[in-house]
């Protein structure tokens, strides 16, 4: 037993999008899986949302792995066993949820069992640890997708009780959150807002669409090894926008931060109007028969 000096190593990223029907999961899943290894042929994806992945075919030939009922915490440890065999780098489990919610999962199976339901826990709760220990162990990337649906809460109004509304809650066992390295929320706009971020990539920064150039951020961080991974403010890339000097560095720039295209827009066309404003007023002024009199 010998204490050590804390060192980040390459990781592969575990992470989560979560948020209701029609929010663009399993899309921005694909996007993001795309970024971190940027072939289409080392994607799969475990589908347990009735062939739903499907309906993306167009943005690539990824792999599709589609999971029928009983959605037991084994299955979806024998798919991701597939994927890993088949050398996929990311695998994208859509959904989840399936695991705790769904026909066969882990709600249905305690409501089942017979006896004591503090013991039946105690049976369900290492076959659910299991799957998220295959999850965490495995060596690639991994990105799961999490259903959720509205949370209530009884309020007192006037001497009646009221429902009012909490929020999204994510449909898998409480705490599952917690063993992701970045969870991020959609809404039915199709933008991400983090609720998680180990990383430091996108805490504090605005809500954004997941793109491609998400997972690539990602990836950079997760191969950063022993160093630190630069956090970038808003104030930096202002800064840079100030000192690019020409339209190749401010795009290069604002290809750069997909995060903060949005928030800094204005910062970024003010700057490329200066630019194109200097360039003209550089331009030699060539009279009729051809003579500079700049």
């Amino acid at each position: 037993m010998q204490l050590q000096t804390a060192s980040r190593k390459k990781a592969k990223i575990k992470m989560a999008l979560q948020g209701p029907s029609g929010s663009g999961k399993t899309k921005s899943a694909l996007l993001i899986a795309y970024g971190l290894c940027g072939s289409w042929e080392k994607i799969g994806v475990i589908d347990t949302e009735n062939r739903s992945a499907d309906l993306y075919a167009d943005l690539g030939p990824y792999n599709v792995l589609p999971v029928a009922p009983p959605f037991t915490p084994e299955r979806y440890i024998e798919a991701i066993d597939v994927c890993l065999k088949a050398g996929m780098q990311v695998i994208v489990v859509d959904s989840v949820s399936h695991e705790w919610e769904g026909i066969g999962g882990i709600l249905e199976t305690h409501s089942g069992m017979l006896g004591n339901s503090f013991t039946n826990w105690a049976k369900l709760t290492p076959r659910h640890n299991a799957f998220v220990q295959t999850i965490l162990q495995a060596d690639v990337h991994i990105i799961g997708t999490i259903r959720t649906k509205q949370e209530y809460v009884l309020s007192e109004k006037n001497g009646k009780q009221i429902p009012e509304k909490l929020g999204m809650k994510g449909i898998t066992r409480e705490g599952m959150d917690y063993e992701f390295t970045v969870v991020l929320d959609l809404d039915i706009t199709l933008h991400a807002r983090v609720s998680k971020d180990r990383t430091q990539l996108f805490f504090g920064k605005p809500d954004f669409v997941p793109t491609v150039d998400t997972g690539a951020i990602i990836l950079k961080w997760c191969n950063q090894g022993t160093c630190t991974y630069p956090v970038v403010t808003a104030e930096d890339i202002i800064q840079a926008i100030q000192a690019s000097n020409t339209n190749e560095e401010l795009l290069a720039l604002y290809n750069a931060h997909p995060i903060l295209q949005q928030s800094l827009q204005h910062e970024f066309g003010k700057r490329k109007q200066q630019l194109l404003t200097n360039n003209i007023a550089n331009q030699p002024n060539f009279t009729a028969n051809g003579n500079n009199h700049s």
